[in-house]
């Protein structure tokens, strides 16, 4: 196989929508180009850098976007020996053709579907937070590990798995969309340290004080017994039909075509208020997000794991927060994967100079400057809301210097 065929959906249904030569172009049916090319709504594109035309799309290398799609971490392992093949970058093109049937978003590859569904009862909660030897075989086998998407980074084992009317549990693709009832991403520690499970247990508290610092957030996290339950916000059910919203990742935004590439909080910024429907609110918010980042110690924030979804209205933002831990207490000490250009390892970004470099023409630097010192006090509290949120003392008691440190640093820039 050396094409694949891309298929997206918006207005209630899946549409064939453009076909990909193996590293070579990617180029839109032209059924799909008449029908939706004078609206070109961003939700109807299969990557935002791509405009809905007859253009044949030449890239060097892979569209950023088909990334997304692809499994990594432990999907990409469990897909792996599935089919068969070795880790390399060869490797690539298989998982793209047969592991992409169901990531998170609106796209998917049609090799990758599954057309036949196997009639399973599926499994009560308990046995998933157990881990039953048998969900986990089915979970593999069905495909729910997970197949890639700007959630999924990292060696954490996840699933996708849909919950029926009957509080039973499926893999993703496995019901049709009448039995569904919610769409949930569930994951597991990362390996089996005490500090693994520390940071899973803290997920779900870390979620709470994102939300009471105003962060745009998705429903409360589920912890229960080393699983954590997440209702998928790409994903709602509406009288009896399963409704999919585009989401797609800062690092394919910014046209990053290979896994692990760094980029600077800067070119983040400047890519968000390129798509962006509101550039200034979704500036503010990346903003406020990396506050919370290097103030909790969420070191893990690659351009994967932060998303714009795509709305059917044809508005675009950054999605709900996701994987936002206290990832600094990782075994394999995870290093803070995107800095700002005035940001050295180690020490504290200059927010005066931040300001001065990003605001661009959407706000004047010194109102941006203003803006952002008046964080310092939130950032101040932060203590305390940890408290209130049921984070783990001992976190709070590394986190209290480093959070006293940040809102010094943000109140030294008020004009």
């Amino acid at each position: 196989m050396d094409q694949i065929v891309i298929e997206i959906f918006h207005g209630g249904q899946w549409h064939q929508a453009a076909t990909y030569q193996n590293k070579a172009s990617l180029s839109y049916d032209i059924d799909y180009v008449l029908v939706h090319m004078d609206r070109d709504l961003p939700i109807a594109r299969v990557g935002l850098n791509y405009p809905i035309n007859f253009t044949d799309y030449q890239d060097t290398g892979w569209p950023a976007f088909l990334l997304d799609l692809m499994p990594a971490g432990a999907a990409r392992e469990a897909w792996l020996k599935r089919i068969g093949l070795k880790d390399d970058e060869s490797a690539n093109w298989s998982l793209l053709c047969f592991a992409a049937g169901y990531p998170p978003g609106n796209l998917r590859i049609a090799s990758s579907i599954n057309r036949e569904r196997i009639e399973h009862p599926g499994f009560l909660r308990e046995e998933i937070v157990e881990r039953n030897i048998d969900f986990i075989d089915y979970a593999e086998a069905s495909g729910a590990i997970i197949a890639g998407a700007s959630s999924v980074q990292g060696q954490a084992p996840k699933f996708l798995l849909v919950e029926d009317h009957d509080d039973r549990w499926h893999a993703v693709g496995a019901l049709d969309d009448q039995r569904v009832k919610q769409h949930w991403l569930v994951k597991f520690p990362r390996g089996k340290k005490p500090a693994d499970y520390t940071v899973l247990r803290n997920e779900a508290p870390y979620y709470e004080v994102a939300r009471a610092f105003g962060l745009k957030v998705g429903a409360p996290l589920e912890y229960q017994d080393d699983a954590l339950f997440i209702r998928r916000f790409d994903r709602r059910v509406v009288n009896g039909r399963v409704e999919c919203y585009g989401l797609e990742s800062l690092a394919s935004l910014c046209g990053k075509n290979t896994f692990g590439a760094r980029i600077a909080n800067n070119e983040f910024c400047a890519a968000i208020c390129r798509h962006v429907s509101d550039p200034l609110t979704e500036l503010k918010e990346y903003l406020r997000r990396d506050i919370l980042n290097l103030a909790l110690g969420n070191t893990d924030n690659h351009g994967r794991n932060t998303a714009v979804i795509k709305g059917a209205t044809g508005n675009v933002e950054l999605s709900p927060l996701f994987d936002f831990a206290p990832m600094f207490l990782d075994p394999e000490g995870i290093p803070r994967a995107s800095r700002w250009d005035e940001e050295s390892p180690g020490g504290q970004p200059d927010w005066g100079l931040i300001a001065e470099t990003i605001a661009g023409k959407l706000i004047d630097p010194a109102e941006l400057r203003t803006w952002l010192a008046a964080e310092a006090d939130g950032v101040g509290r932060l203590p305390e809301t940890m408290q209130t949120c049921g984070v783990d003392q001992e976190i709070i008691r590394k986190m209290t210097g480093r959070i006293e440190n940040i809102a010094k640093s943000l109140m030294g820039i008020r004009a």
